[in-house]
């Protein structure tokens, strides 16, 4: 009997110290957001480095300068849909990257890659998507926010602020709530 009170008496002890343990040695991870935000910064520093910026007074002028990744929580128009999350990275040399994922417990992702073209009189983001001649279409709010619109540039119906996507060093957080 005693030595099975010392057997648990040991266990617990374990297993006390191996829960505290974590809670003494405070995290030194970096979330997603700041190694993508930081990779990026580095990327245009190396980048930027050997350029000659005197030729381009105003980068917003610029479709080069329109970059970065924007994140947002979208409805749905099929039935049994409760929305989906989209993130959209307008990379240099006009690439972007389009990865949606429906809400769902274990829904996969979806990746879509092609050019990006801004037309700086209408404000309107057009990306043309490299498998197929799909075209979409989102209007430049400002250089932080970004509004989906029908494949024909007319808004999308319903609140607008439903189809909007955040710049991720624009907002403060890019958590989406799924009802």
């Amino acid at each position: 009997m005693q030595t099975l009170t010392r057997k648990i008496k040991k266990n617990v002890t374990v297993i006390f110290l191996g829960a505290l343990l974590p809670a003494l040695n405070p995290a030194w991870a970096e979330s997603d957001k700041q190694l993508q935000e930081k990779t990026l910064k580095a990327r245009e520093m190396i980048h930027q480095k050997d350029m000659d910026h005197s030729a381009h007074a105003n980068l917003a002028d610029n479709t080069e300068g329109f970059r970065g990744v924007f994140y947002g929580y979208l409805p749905c128009k099929e039935k049994d849909c409760d929305g989906f999350k989209m993130t959209l990275s307008l990379k240099q040399k006009n690439n972007y990257l389009l990865v949606t994922q429906y809400a769902k417990a274990s829904s996969r992702e979806f990746y879509e890659k092609g050019k990006y073209d801004w037309d700086d009189k209408t404000h309107i983001l057009s990306l043309t998507s490299n498998k197929n001649d799909l075209n979409r279409k989102f209007s430049i709010k400002d250089e932080g926010t970004l509004i989906q619109l029908n494949s024909d540039g007319t808004p999308m119906l319903g609140d607008q602020d439903d189809y909007t996507l955040a710049r991720s060093d624009k907002s403060k957080s890019r958590e989406v709530h799924i009802h």
